[in-house]
């Protein structure tokens, strides 16, 4: 994480150069992008430096860190202990392929297939991808997140990928889809690889499972829906009222808000 109990990272980094390693505060603070070696720190202060940050934060230094600034290493150091995350959520629905793949990338009729979607409007399609902007039921304090994302589907490969072009907390969001048939049906599964803004409310970790727990919802609420389309039975589906009210005590609304496909 870059930020701990209110302060930087770079600052603790700096704050156990100073106080374990021999590092002249004033010399750190008059050049912040030198690195360690132009700092003067030698060896073993990287010795020491390793093991405090080891038994903080249980990651570990390069030999190459004399080559970092202070702030390479308290990147390095954030990296190691909140990893980009990833997610990979499946579900079997017993309906054909081509009804399964066409219903899921309709993207203008997504209001309808998933509970947490009020909207969806295309801005531009290009072949097989579709730039859109997505936009979920206002939240508890009226709030209606939004946001811009492009997909592509290749109907050959049934995989369809897919990315977040509006970020908002995210540094990155990329998804991957992929269908397969089965003897049961389609597996439709969903990969998450992404990585939150430091400024973001929730970290790497917490918005894994945030994502996996809204995914198991949305998932279940497709194949239910599908199913019914392909005229297969199906056991009584919960109520829209029952779906949003685990969406979000899974934390599926509020400034953490976002989508179980997260596209």
């Amino acid at each position: 994480m870059t930020v701990t109990d209110g302060r930087s990272l770079t600052a603790e980094i700096t704050d156990i150069l100073v106080t374990n390693c021999g590092l002249d505060p004033d010399t750190a603070a008059r050049a912040p992008a030198a690195s360690l070696a132009e700092l003067g720190l030698d060896s073993l202060a990287l010795l020491e430096l390793s093991a405090v940050v080891a038994d903080r934060w249980r990651v570990s230094i390069p030999e190459q860190a004399a080559e970092l600034s202070i702030p390479a290493v308290a990147d390095l150091v954030a990296r190691q202990a909140d990893p980009p995350g990833h997610t990979e959520n499946s579900i079997v629905i017993a309906a054909p392929l081509e009804l399964v793949w066409s219903v899921t990338n309709d993207v203008a009729g997504w209001p309808d297939l998933f509970t947490e979607y009020a909207r969806t409007e295309i801005i531009d399609r290009d072949g097989d991808t579709v730039r859109f902007r997505l936009t979920m039921h206002p939240d508890e304090n009226g709030v209606a997140w939004s946001w811009v994302s492009e997909r592509t589907a290749d109907p050959a490969t049934r995989q369809v990928h897919a990315r977040r072009v509006e970020t908002g907390p995210f540094e990155y969001m990329r998804i991957h889809w992929t269908y397969a048939e089965e003897p049961e049906g389609v597996r439709m599964t969903w990969m998450q690889d992404f990585a939150m803004k430091p400024t973001a409310p929730v970290d790497n970790a917490g918005m894994t499972d945030r994502i996996n727990t809204n995914s198991a919802v949305q998932l279940a609420v497709i194949k239910e829906r599908i199913e019914r389309l392909a005229g297969y039975p199906a056991s009584r589906p919960p109520t829209n009222d029952q779906l949003t009210s685990t969406a979000t005590a899974a934390g599926a609304t509020g400034p953490n808000a976002t989508g179980a496909a997260d596209e």
